[in-house]
């Protein structure tokens, strides 16, 4: 049990910078908002001729393979923490996304980085320039096990690498920008304990095997020779959980890569708390993984008790396994994309009628 470690929050807003979609036209539940919306609510452009707001598509987000998510994290009577979780793929997508959105970089106090895949650390040295050296320093929270190369080795055998990934900023890279590496292995409370970032997720379940094809670089020792080595569980990806008070726990699983169904019964292992929120990438994508589709879908919505409200599937998470949630969560499947805000306000009078969930 960590909750002595975790705060129950009283407010929790997260804004989507980066994700593979943006979704401007489907109905959203009470609480969630386009980005479209946003931006003609706030002083937008006003066309000279017709005298109405302008839709300037110049200056709005824009998608791209990866995912980061600003979280604004609250407890009544204390300030507000910013936290970035992940920074997208590139040095572009990221810094654009943050105009567009006018968010305060300057308040941003740590970015942490999921796992070492350039889909989620590619827009960490933009983001810290665009940020500056504001006092104190960004903290940037990281596992210790950054690898040399990780590439990509396609189905059906798996066994040919094609292509390797961009490389991780270094820890040097990210200090000569400004900010202050912290590494742990572990389990660990940020943000004034309002958000958990959890250590090495178990992997409990007989059908989420990793990341198929997954390689990592190693050099020899002795010869500086390299070569690559099978890594299929990505055993340092970590996720981020948040207790909002009456609601439960928000989840942010990064990839996934070790299992969203893995990752959920961590998180309750840690906080025996109800599931409110699953949010990001599931990696169910591809024809390789459909085979997991339907065992996910059956425990998130049928096994665990009570299900979770909402669940936003995103980044890796495929076309295939979005219709299935759908299918079995209703509008509760919530079609989130880049630009999409959620604001989830806390029930104090509700939080000890909630129990454990059980699955």
């Amino acid at each position: 049990m960590n909750s002595d470690t975790l705060k129950a929050i009283d407010s929790l807003t997260i804004t989507f910078l980066v994700d593979n979609c943006i979704e401007w036209m489907t109905k959203l539940p009470p609480g969630f908002s386009h980005e479209l919306r946003q931006h003609l609510a706030d002083h937008p452009p006003v066309d000279e001729m017709t005298g109405v707001p302008f839709v300037d598509l110049e200056n709005y987000c824009c998608g791209a393979h990866g995912f980061s998510a600003l979280i604004e994290t609250e407890v009544a009577g204390s300030k507000p923490h910013l936290t970035l979780f992940d920074t997208g793929p590139d040095s572009v997508s990221l810094v654009r996304n943050v105009r567009s959105l006018n968010v305060p970089v300057s308040e941003v106090e740590r970015v942490i980085i999921s796992h070492w895949h350039a889909d989620h650390s590619g827009g960490l040295i933009s983001f810290l320039n665009l940020r500056g050296s504001s006092t104190p320093p960004c903290i940037v929270d990281l596992h210790p096990d950054r690898p040399i190369a990780r590439g990509i080795a396609p189905p059906p055998k798996f066994d040919k690498v094609i292509a390797r990934l961009p490389s991780d900023p270094t820890f040097e890279l990210i200090e000569k920008a400004g900010a202050k590496v912290e590494t742990s292995k572990e389990g660990h409370a940020v943000a004034d304990g309002t958000i958990w970032v959890s250590g090495e997720i178990p992997r409990v379940t007989d059908f989420e095997a990793g990341l198929l094809g997954g390689v990592r670089w190693f050099e020899s020792e002795n010869d500086n020779k390299g070569g690559w080595v099978k890594e299929e569980h990505i055993m340092d990806e970590r996720y981020a959980c948040i207790d909002v008070a009456g609601k439960g726990l928000v989840i942010f699983t990064a990839c996934s890569h070790a299992g969203v169904v893995n990752v959920v019964k961590d998180a309750i292992a840690q906080f025996s708390r109800p599931i409110y929120m699953i949010v990001g990438g599931l990696h169910l994508a591809g024809t390789e993984l459909s085979y997991r589709i339907p065992p996910t879908v059956d425990f998130l919505s049928r096994q665990l008790r009570p299900s979770p409200t909402y669940i936003l599937p995103m980044h890796c998470s495929g076309f295939n396994s979005k219709v299935a949630l759908q299918q079995s969560f209703g509008e509760s499947c919530v079609p989130a994309g880049v630009g999409l805000k959620v604001q989830v306000n806390a029930d104090r009078e509700a939080d000890d009628k909630l129990f454990p969930p059980v699955y």
